[in-house]
């Protein structure tokens, strides 16, 4: 007898703020971003143990060198405060904003964004993260930077050398170290933050943060950057190995993902192990919206209580589906993009049912 596939909700972590309400501000309104960089090459470490060990990484003539400090290698965990401050930049840019490489944020405010908890240590993990975000050093051929003509720098323009974060600042409670956390500032690097002005960015499925596996996290990256909107897309095992920057044996790799393709539980991607060729094929799961679709008639971003709304008026529909369908849909732009969007949602169900 073959064992059931376990549920996908019961391979990843629990929503810990599933009320947009805990949001203050536009916290809420903000769409998940990735700058693209980092999503294709591995600056991040895997591994929650400290490491100190300098690394290289080079693949089709781009590469890059990791430095850390005697804290460690910045981990794809401590990512999450990179990912957040990408978003909140590009929510204020699309809103036309002037934004800054400079964000002052309230430390709560990311963690519920980034599914942790809201508890004393994981306020200090925050600090800790600060910490070795501002000591690991980056130099890489990667460029984001734009020449006067708004054309990319060559390679041969020299190598970039900085940190991810350069400075940082956090405002406790009558100034006392250990004291309440009242709001935290930093400056993110100028490679970082021209990253963000080219909008060299993708949109992630909000369960990136509920994967549990740093590994998991780092395919996702991967298939998000490798697909994007296409609905199929393959790469050769020992290739992914590398691009995910893991310090593991290619016989353990093919295990773990041997098992990603049993549970099968990645957002936005189906994943599927063809072991004769030993290649891993990525298949949209059709929750991406591509860049046309959000463009086309200019149409606006969805508030976050948008989709909410959405799963009331069309229950067991994925509404970033129905979004995209609605997207190809419409013909003109509507007053209210949203409600727009509940009726479409309403009709969907009113005449298909449950899907």
């Amino acid at each position: 007898m073959v064992p059931d596939t376990p549920n996908s909700l019961d391979l990843l972590l629990p929503d810990r703020h599933p009320q947009p309400d805990f949001f203050i501000c536009d916290v809420a309104d903000a769409v998940l971003k990735d700058l693209m960089p980092t999503m294709e090459h591995p600056f991040y470490a895997l591994s929650k143990k400290p490491d100190t060990a300098i690394r290289r990484y080079e693949h089709e003539g781009k590469w890059l060198e990791v430095t850390p400090s005697v804290k460690g290698q910045a981990t794809i965990y401590d990512k999450d405060i990179l990912t957040y401050v990408v978003s909140q930049i590009m929510h204020n840019l699309n809103r036309g904003e002037k934004v800054e490489r400079r964000l002052r944020f309230n430390p709560r405010d990311l963690l519920i964004f980034v599914n942790r908890g809201t508890g004393g240590k994981d306020y200090e993990a925050f600090c800790e993260a600060l910490e070795r975000l501002m000591g690991t050093v980056i130099k890489t051929n990667i460029t984001t930077q734009d020449n006067q003509d708004g054309v990319p720098l060559g390679t041969e323009e020299g190598t970039g050398l900085f940190h991810l974060i350069e400075q940082a600042h956090v405002q406790r409670k009558n100034g006392v170290e250990g004291g309440r956390i009242l709001w935290a500032e930093i400056q993110i690097s100028e490679w970082i933050f021209n990253s963000i002005r080219r909008k060299s960015v993708l949109t992630l499925h909000r369960d990136y943060f509920r994967l549990r596996k740093p590994i998991e996290r780092r395919v996702y990256e991967i298939a998000r950057k490798l697909c994007g909107a296409k609905d199929r897309q393959e790469i050769g095992l020992e290739k992914l190995l590398k691009r995910t920057g893991a310090r593991t044996e290619l016989k353990r790799f093919r295990h773990t993902i041997r098992e990603i393709a049993r549970t099968d539980h990645l957002p936005d991607y189906s994943v599927a192990f063809e072991e004769d060729r030993d290649v891993v094929i990525f298949v949209g799961r059709g929750t991406i919206l591509a860049t046309e679709d959000i463009t086309r008639l200019s149409l606006p971003l969805l508030a976050s209580s948008t989709y909410e709304r959405a799963k009331q008026a069309a229950p067991g529909w994925d509404v970033r589906v129905l979004e995209s369908e609605w997207r190809k849909w419409v013909k003109t732009t509507p007053n209210d993009a949203d409600a727009a969007f509940i009726g479409f949602c309403k009709r969907v169900y009113a005449t298909r049912g449950c899907p």
